[in-house]
């Protein structure tokens, strides 16, 4: 078995005196996609920022054998990490091309990397040129992942990429995880949708409080009497 590509040990985050984040432990390998699930204020949406670098946090980061611990948010998005932010956070005033263009690194060919996202949602190419903020949802969405991409990321921080989409749309974001996942994207996604979450990933962990309480394998995680009753309404 290959070793890990993103080590994370001991991670902790703490909002005043309160500790969103437990001494978390997790593992990804190269090509996997691995989903955490859990309720509202689990700390899911803190674990991701405090490996994007936007919130300060405790414990050791390492992707490809790299300390990212002490890393400002910018240098670990250059290095590999891009975060598909809860909320989407587009350029509003800026069209879908421009929003892809300011996430290209220097040195590469955006060119290259707007057509390959544009391959991945045809939607967008007829509104390459209109403005981010007269998107619907699911194009907007469509957009942040694109933005991602257009850094080349080695891991691919997802947050709730589903929240507030509708069905179809929820479906197509879920096709192009899956399509991502078959090109060897590494991806770690946080989703409150459980169902589609275990059905896209390899592994899966189930935060709680903060603390990781279950692990394994994603079709064995979405066959548990536990998780089944919390978190798929069976």
């Amino acid at each position: 078995m290959s070793d890990p590509l993103l080590t994370i040990e001991n991670l902790t985050v703490r909002y005043g005196s309160v500790q969103a984040v437990r001494g978390i432990d997790l593992r990804l390998r190269a090509g996997e996609v691995v989903v955490i699930v859990g309720a509202n204020g689990a700390g899911k949406t803190s674990l991701l920022n405090a490996l994007a670098g936007l919130i300060p946090s405790r414990g050791t980061v390492t992707l490809a054998g790299n300390r990212f611990s002490s890393l400002p948010a910018h240098q670990r998005a250059r290095r590999g990490m891009a975060l598909v932010p809860e909320g989407r956070l587009l350029f509003g005033e800026l069209s879908v091309e421009e929003n892809l263009r300011v996430a290209a690194p220097r040195g590469s060919d955006p060119d290259v990397d707007i057509e390959r996202v544009l391959g991945l949602f045809p939607r967008l190419a007829g509104r390459r040129q209109q403005a981010s903020a007269t998107l619907s949802g699911g194009e907007q969405q469509m957009v942040a992942i694109g933005r991602a991409l257009m850094m080349r990321p080695s891991v691919l921080l997802m947050d709730e990429p589903s929240m507030g989409l509708a069905p179809k749309v929820v479906d197509e974001v879920f096709a192009t995880i899956r399509e991502l996942r078959d090109d060897g994207q590494t991806i770690l996604l946080v989703e409150q949708n459980a169902r589609k979450g275990f059905e896209v990933a390899d592994r899966g962990y189930v935060l709680e409080l903060g603390s990781i309480v279950l692990e394994g394998n994603a079709a064995e995680l979405a066959d548990n009497d536990e998780v089944r009753r919390a978190y798929l309404g069976i």
